[in-house]
């Protein structure tokens, strides 16, 4: 059985800062590319941010410069730092993970997701 929750969502007002968490848990064997994706009402889930298992990251243009993406390996953790936020970037966030099992295959498994609401 493997877990992935996301952490820290919340209020903010336009220009604040905010940092999400995503932990995995459970029966893992390995953890290869993770990442952020967000949903606001009414529009499609859209990618936000990935990073693989050695670092390197891509981010939509809507946040670069603006969001970091990291990773704890050891920790089976997932980041997003959020700065200068705008109320554009209102929506629900997701975290997803390409785990595997010991003894089964990759599998991508999503979080919950958290709440993000940007306004004053």
């Amino acid at each position: 059985q493997v877990q992935v929750v996301e952490s820290g969502g919340g209020l903010v007002q336009p220009g604040g800062s905010l940092r999400l968490s995503c932990a995995a848990s459970g029966n893992i064997f390995r953890i290869n590319g993770m990442g952020w994706y967000r949903q606001a009402p009414g529009k499609q889930r859209e990618l936000v941010a990935t990073i693989t298992s050695g670092g390197s990251s891509f981010y939509a243009d809507s946040v670069k410069g603006r969001f970091t993406i990291s990773r704890d390996n050891a920790k089976n953790t997932l980041y997003l730092q959020m700065n200068s936020l705008k109320p554009d970037d209102t929506a629900v966030y997701y975290c997803n993970a390409d785990i595997q099992r010991l003894g089964y295959q990759l599998y991508t498994y999503w979080g919950q997701g958290t709440q993000v609401t940007v306004s004053s």
